[in-house]
């Protein structure tokens, strides 16, 4: 009895430090004191403007996003279970991990280091709900001369980036892990979409079409256990729109278990992350025969 005391006398005073530190790091978290930083789209409706003019972005277009004009006001109301309970559950399973699995993580974080000497945690703008920026964090799996806010498909030699430990690391899953903090802080939910590069407008405004852009995103999602990385975008944003209008608890267990069987079997991991891959390199080898065609000439 005293040993169970003690216990829930430590997880308390763990809970409570990681409360305020996450209470204090959040508005940060979100580019609270960077304006500049924040989407401008946030809460709006927007689609996606193709222009040949603007510069290839991280799913491989050329284009913009706009507000759409046309777009319905947002009329979708969260249950009970997606406004509060899925809220609490989120931070008590991520708090739980956090703490069950602090030995694994400092594990982790020395193996980042003595491979690749720099941050052990690699640190990205995504999209979250209602289009907000967030910063979503990773154990570094690439090397320190890797481009920043580049998806790994879009690099020319993706494989020379990955470091040793990255890729055990991407293989298992485990460089997703920080994102209990990201889950615990309040910016992502154990199940939801899985959240886009900021500048992946393409996937923001499929998103849009149906509705997936108005829920949390999460560790792992409806679109990761029915293909994950071999999806192609629009096959993406249709389940993730599907789990945004059914989020229940049946829904969310459903996703978790399978995940974690996929995750034991590693299937559905294709290094680079989604099918616009196939597109990007096909726009890419236009682009390469235009310009020497423009040399011959």
């Amino acid at each position: 009895m005293h040993i169970f005391r003690t216990v829930i006398v430590v997880l308390g005073a763990a809970a409570a430090a990681l409360g305020v530190t996450a209470a204090v790091k959040r508005p940060k978290s979100i580019y609270r004191d960077q304006p500049e930083e924040q989407n401008p789209f946030e809460g709006k409706r927007v689609r996606f403007v193709k222009d040949e003019r603007d510069p290839v972005n991280a799913d491989g277009e050329r284009g913009h996003l706009e507000i759409d004009p046309e777009a319905k006001p947002v009329s979708r109301i969260p249950g009970i279970y997606e406004y509060l309970v899925k809220p609490i559950l989120d931070r008590v399973l991520s708090f739980l991990a956090l703490v069950v699995l602090s030995p694994i993580l400092l594990g982790i974080c020395a193996a980042v280091y003595i491979d690749d000497p720099g941050p052990v945690l690699f640190t990205q703008k995504r999209t979250g709900k209602n289009k907000r920026y967030f910063k979503l964090h990773k154990f570094r799996s690439m090397k320190m001369s890797t481009p920043h806010d580049v998806p790994t498909h879009m690099l020319e030699d993706p494989e020379s980036y990955i470091t040793r430990v990255g890729r055990v690391l991407r293989k298992t899953s485990l460089d997703e892990l920080p994102q209990l903090w990201d889950i615990f802080v309040g910016n992502m939910s154990v199940v939801g979409p899985r959240p886009g590069l900021w500048n992946q407008d393409v996937l923001t405004a499929m998103r849009e079409q149906y509705g997936a852009n108005d829920c949390m995103p999460g560790l792992s999602g409806w679109a990761q256990i029915n293909g994950r990385d071999e999806l192609e975008l629009d096959v993406k944003a249709r389940y993730d729109g599907e789990y945004c209008r059914n989020v229940t608890f049946r829904m969310d267990v459903t996703c978790v278990l399978i995940t974690l069987a996929n995750v034991i079997k590693q299937d559905g991991v294709v290094e680079g992350g989604t099918g616009m891959m196939k597109k990007y390199i096909e726009n890419r080898k236009k682009e390469i025969e235009a310009e020497e065609r423009k040399q011959d000439n």
